[in-house]
């Protein structure tokens, strides 16, 4: 077995684990600041919105012997915008310049054609109007509070209202991050970038689901043991499918780092950098939430229960009476997910409590504390 394989192996056996759950406020702190540092990004420097929201025009030339910043100074010139110019696989180019009106576009049209060398009616142009790209924003918002609400209602009935909430507040952090990282790298704002912005919301939500199943099946009967809190089985979640989030995530950023580094990066090719780029960060803030964020969250609202407070009670109580009598040994080891060796039979009953680790053998003997 593998080194990561034995580590998944151990983490999910609860031989060595990592407490996020008891440092959940440092995890918030880091996620506020970086949620502000978004906003303030976003509402200072702004997005960059796209020609399909701003409107403009885009002429396209039959191949020439022009570079792409020739044709940008000259296009940057002529219309008193800052272009996109790219190369297309013809060998003509593709000039998008953004509040450009029909009036404009022929004077532009003209000039380039002048500018280039290349005839003004051999050049194509387009134009787009700002309400296509309205329609759209409008289509997203709606899809996007549509799902939401869906999300919602399905975590609400499959586990409970406070999973629901946990996710909600995950996909939110997540969202808010990948438009503000836009905002601080200046990327335009296009309609792949919609696409990928909704994109990220499954990838985001199959992580934190996957630790809410983990939890709501290592929680079962909680109560009718008294070694561990709500939030130390919450903890234990985490870490069991630790390596599991760790593995999905690197596989599903790793195309995506190429597309953008090198598709978007080293071609040149402006969409791919578009929805990459909202892909990338949506799916390692994905990750950062469900683990730090979407479960501490979790449990700091399951604990607010009175069986929960009761729980944590009797489990704090029995620690005590267990350290006065010098047993805190295996209790202390049990709370940091690290069990001891020659545990007496009551650590059995513990793991057939808290998940299904225990199951297979060493079953309890039917007493329960």
């Amino acid at each position: 077995m593998s080194r990561l394989g034995n580590l998944g192996a151990r983490l999910y056996q609860g031989e060595v684990g990592y407490d996020f759950v008891g440092k959940r406020k440092v995890w918030y702190g880091v996620s506020i600041l970086i949620t502000i540092t978004a906003i303030v990004a976003l509402a200072v420097q702004g997005l960059n919105m796209g020609i399909e929201f701003k409107g403009g025009a885009v002429f396209t030339t039959p191949k020439a012997d022009v570079s792409v910043s020739q044709a940008t100074e000259a296009a940057e010139e002529i219309s008193d915008h800052i272009p996109i110019v790219q190369e297309l696989g013809t060998g003509g180019l593709r000039i998008q310049i953004s509040g450009v009106d029909t009036a404009e576009a022929d004077r532009v049209q003209k000039a380039l054609g002048q500018e280039l060398g290349i005839p003004a009616d051999k050049i194509n142009a387009d134009l787009v109007g700002p309400s296509w790209g309205e329609q759209i924003a409008n289509k997203a918002w709606t899809g996007l509070g549509v799902f939401m609400l869906l999300v919602v209602v399905y975590l609400a009935i499959a586990f409970e209202w406070r999973m629901a909430v946990a996710a909600l507040v995950a996909l939110i952090h997540d969202i808010t991050i990948t438009v503000g990282i836009y905002a601080l790298v200046g990327f335009e704002v296009t309609v792949g970038t919609v696409i990928g912005l909704l994109t990220i919301l499954g990838y985001s939500l199959y992580d934190t689901v996957v630790v809410f199943d983990s939890l709501k099946e290592s929680s079962k009967d909680i109560t009718k043991q008294t070694r561990f809190t709500y939030s130390e089985i919450a903890n234990r979640s985490i870490n069991g499918t630790l390596v599991r989030s760790i593995n999905t995530t690197v596989v599903a950023l790793l195309p995506v780092a190429g597309l953008l580094f090198i598709g978007g990066g080293v071609l040149g090719a402006g969409m791919l950098n578009d929805i990459s780029l909202s892909l990338f960060v949506g799916l390692a803030a994905g990750a950062y939430s469900s683990i730090f964020i979407a479960t501490p969250l979790v449990a700091d609202l399951k604990e607010r229960d009175p069986q929960m407070k009761a729980l944590k009670k009797r489990v704090l109580a029995k620690r005590a009476a267990a350290d006065s009598k010098g047993e805190s040994g295996q209790d202390q080891a049990d709370e940091q997910g690290v069990p001891v060796d020659d545990a007496p039979d009551e650590a059995a009953t513990a793991g057939a409590v808290v998940g299904p680790r225990g199951r297979g053998r060493n079953r309890p003997s039917g007493r329960r504390r």
